[in-house]
């Protein structure tokens, strides 16, 4: 036998052993585990996975627990809490952004004319401006052509991840980074997005004051320069970057999303648009724009507003989760570095909590005397100690970009209600609304 020959061999000995072990030693914890389908060496469970529908596959055949990811994550976490808040998020002062934004928005829709448009960029380009404005200090021109390639990047990305490539990424993320395929895309487009705040990185380090923060990378650049002694800090110049991406990201692609979302789900039922007209004329009028104040004196707008994240369940799986140490769970054992799901859209169609899951129906967050109600089950930013930071910010935008909009226009489709389809055009780690047309037609 040459060397070839017994080198091939030995490889696929060493295989064997593996797997065995691997089985060994899953059968061996499995009695302690919760339970679930014996996962089979190195692909785990993917064969008993359907990739074009992740989140009901998982339901199916597994349970979900919250994960952190160790000090890195608590400290930027933390940091990224406190600045947000110092920049107003969840204050008045990030209430009068939203607002300043709304008008910009309405301008441009009203030069729409009525005539029919895909929503997508109108509405991703108004969210991204007021985190925009606190990343970076300062709004971007709508026609801005680098805005506009950020944007692109951004939906791209995201529907990426509720692909069946993006799915088997998240799963095989290390080997599939030099696979060919359609990951390689999603590459190129996060690392532009990289490339263009690193970029601002750099302008910020040039003419920054330690004194006086501009932004949220002014505040990351100023702690940096205080824990510059600290061999074991977390803050230097690629969490700066890093960190900066997901604020960016996660506070452009979520609500503007479910905006969409929703603006095709009430060209389907067009006498929920006509409620939300009388209830806004009713409680607002046509004198002044709306603000959060007028939200408990709205219990019907909040109820379709909680019901379009309920039934468009734009994160049904919520983020990846990590057991940091092995976790004792209603008598079972999850060991430490198991990787969890929290299952959100587990929860927000649990038929226990919604009398018509599957059915867009307002009247899940209403009382028989039609006021707001609250739901246990209404959970879309996640919960416990890893819930959305930026929840109250997310909040207010719907509610406020909502109802100018819908002050301001009615709707109207380009085929009849009946034929239009509200299910999701892709469902993986995110969901993703069908592409449409709309006419707003000022009112």
């Amino acid at each position: 036998m040459d060397l070839l020959g017994a080198g091939t061999v030995f490889l696929i000995i060493c295989l064997c052993c593996l797997m065995v072990l691997s089985t060994w030693r899953q059968l061996r914890g499995k009695s302690k585990m919760p339970p679930g389908p014996t996962p089979l060496p190195f692909i785990g469970n993917l064969l008993q996975v359907n990739l074009k529908d992740m989140h009901r596959s998982l339901v199916k055949v597994f349970q979900g627990v919250a994960f952190s990811q160790g000090e890195r994550a608590k400290q930027l976490r933390r940091f990224a809490i406190t600045t947000l808040r110092n920049f107003g998020m969840g204050k008045r002062s990030i209430e009068q952004r939203i607002l300043e934004e709304a008008q910009f928005l309405l301008e441009a829709l009203r030069n729409i004319k009525g005539a029919p448009f895909d929503p997508t960029y109108v509405l991703s380009r108004t969210v991204s401006n007021v985190i925009s404005s606190i990343a970076f200090g300062n709004r971007f021109d709508y026609e801005d052509k680098q805005f506009l390639s950020l944007l692109n990047m951004i939906t791209e990305s995201f529907r990426f991840t509720a692909t069946s490539w993006g799915q088997l990424y998240d799963m095989f993320s290390g080997p599939m980074q030099y696979m060919p395929g359609p990951q390689q895309k999603a590459f190129k487009q996060l690392s532009g997005l990289e490339e263009f705040i690193a970029r601002k990185v750099k302008e910020n380090q040039k003419t920054l004051d330690l004194n006086s923060p501009r932004d949220f990378i002014d505040s990351f650049l100023i702690k940096m320069h205080q824990e510059k002694e600290n061999p074991n800090t977390e803050f230097f110049l690629k969490n700066v970057v890093m960190t900066t991406v997901n604020v960016f990201f996660a506070g452009t692609e979520t609500v503007s999303t479910t905006l969409r979302y929703g603006f095709l789900i009430l060209l389907k039922y067009p006498e929920i648009e006509d409620k939300v007209h009388q209830e806004i004329d009713r409680v607002i009028g046509r004198n002044r724009g709306p603000n959060v104040d007028d939200r408990p004196q709205m219990p019907y707008t909040e109820a379709v507003i909680h019901e379009i994240q309920r039934f468009a369940d734009v994160l049904p799986l919520g983020l990846a989760r990590r057991v940091m140490h092995d976790i004792q769970f209603r008598g079972y054992t999850i060991p430490k570095g198991t990787e969890v799901f929290p299952l959100l859209g587990s929860v927000l169609s649990d038929p226990n909590h919604f009398a018509r899951p599957e059915v867009f129906d307002p009247q899940h967050f209403l009382d028989e005397n039609g006021k707001f109600k609250r739901s246990d089950a209404f959970m879309p930013f996640s919960i416990g100690k890893r819930y959305c930071f930026g929840e109250q910010l997310a909040r207010m935008e719907l509610f406020l970009f909502f109802t100018s909009i819908l002050q301001n226009f009615r709707f109207k489709s380009l085929i009849p209600p009946e034929e239009i389809d509200i299910s999701p055009i892709l469902v993986g780690f995110a969901t993703i609304p069908r592409c449409y047309e709309i006419c707003m037609i000022p009112r």
